[in-house]
């Protein structure tokens, strides 16, 4: 979407961002693209979001990349499946969430006052407090313009991406939790999973109690 040249399509762009900030070898980016805009011959790919729901009543987003959709919906129901969660239908939970722009910046190497006036005058709708970081927070169409503006500081960003938010949050803990985490990790592992978003909340505390 929005063609195979960086330079005018600043989706691409800000996936290219991403995947050098994972250390991802140029050469990866590069046949990653040629798939995407239909550069390989005999190979068609299709972007699809599936809605489902996850142990405990979460919300949850798949958005994947598939040469081959019958395959793919059938792997990814098997499993939700497997895992305490079910297929939902379109629609179904796409509700809960929006897409922002979130750029990660470093705490040590700023203030949130001073990260504040430098992003809302370039264009953020919020900061919140992630830790170890300041979460910017911004609209997609302003995404670029703030990141250049963190960057033009030599600011260090641990991650800057455009993804969904939810709107609100499911509190997980036991058992449920911990069936949450194993099927998130399932499917980001799966080759045609471009990204997973969910609106479950587990406490450190509980995170502690599943990782021991």
């Amino acid at each position: 979407m929005g063609g195979g040249d960086p330079g005018g399509n600043p989706r691409l762009r800000t996936a290219i961002d991403a995947a050098k900030a994972e250390n991802m070898p140029n050469d990866n980016i590069n046949r990653a693209i040629k798939r995407g805009s239909g550069e390989m011959e005999g190979v068609n790919y299709d972007e699809i979001t599936y809605e489902a729901y996850g142990p405990g009543g979460a919300a949850i987003m798949v958005e994947v990349l598939t040469d081959n959709k019958n395959r793919t919906v059938a792997e990814i129901r098997h499993m939700l499946s497997k895992g305490g969660g079910n297929m939902g239908e379109s629609g179904s939970v796409g509700w809960i969430f929006h897409k922002k722009g979130s750029i990660a910046v470093d705490k040590k190497a700023t203030t949130e006052d001073a990260l504040m006036e430098l992003t809302l005058d370039a264009g953020a709708e919020d900061i919140h407090d992630g830790g170890d970081v300041f979460e910017v927070v911004t609209d997609p169409s302003g995404f670029e313009a703030v990141l250049k503006a963190i960057k033009a500081k030599n600011l260090p960003t641990l991650s800057a991406k455009i993804g969904l938010i939810p709107q609100n949050t499911v509190k997980l803990t036991g058992d449920p939790a911990e069936k949450m985490l194993k099927l998130m990790e399932n499917l980001e592992d799966h080759d045609d999973v471009q990204n997973v978003y969910a609106n479950f909340d587990i406490s450190e505390e509980e995170m502690e109690k599943l990782t021991k």
